[in-house]
């Protein structure tokens, strides 16, 4: 029994909820700004913070599988992109892709958007690119979630042998 793979599996499932959640209130922040054009900045801004939130979510699982199960974490200066990456290798007899070419794809616009919100500031945002990007993750969030439990249920029937 590998009973860090079990650990691991258990941490996907709680991740992917608090991602959910986060992505629940991305929706009602810019739904709230479409609401209220006065205060729109105020809600916009909560709904790039839950943007960054939900992609920093994703990369604690990233690093978490790179930690445990590849035993190997990119560093450097573009570790958060070849952290990315990494997720969409096959590793020979290790595992399968965690997540497929269109997902790492998609994902990198919510890398490059993560490092905006730490950088800029707030009233530089977009309102329109806030409320693309909320809308897109919304709509492909079940096919991320779908990828992360199926290999959320590999390490567990690894983690059984």
């Amino acid at each position: 029994m590998i009973e860090a793979y079990l650990i691991l599996a258990s941490r996907i499932r709680n991740e992917l909820e608090e991602i959910r959640r986060v992505m629940e209130r991305a929706q009602r922040a810019v739904q709230a700004a479409r609401r209220n054009p006065q205060d729109a900045d105020l809600f916009l801004d909560s709904a790039a913070l839950s943007l960054h939130d939900a992609y920093s979510g994703f990369e604690r699982l990233f690093k978490q599988i790179a930690a445990i199960v590849d035993r190997n974490v990119p560093s450097g200066t573009t570790w958060h992109r070849e952290l990315l990456n990494q997720m969409g290798l096959e590793i020979k007899q290790v595992r399968p892709a965690v997540l497929s070419r269109p997902n790492i794809e998609f994902l990198e616009e919510y890398l490059r958007f993560r490092h905006v919100v730490r950088n800029i500031y707030a009233f530089s945002f977009q309102a329109e690119r806030i409320d693309s990007l909320v809308q897109a993750l919304s709509a492909r969030f079940a096919r991320i979630q779908e990828e992360l439990l199926s290999f959320a249920s590999f390490l567990e029937e690894v983690g059984r042998d």
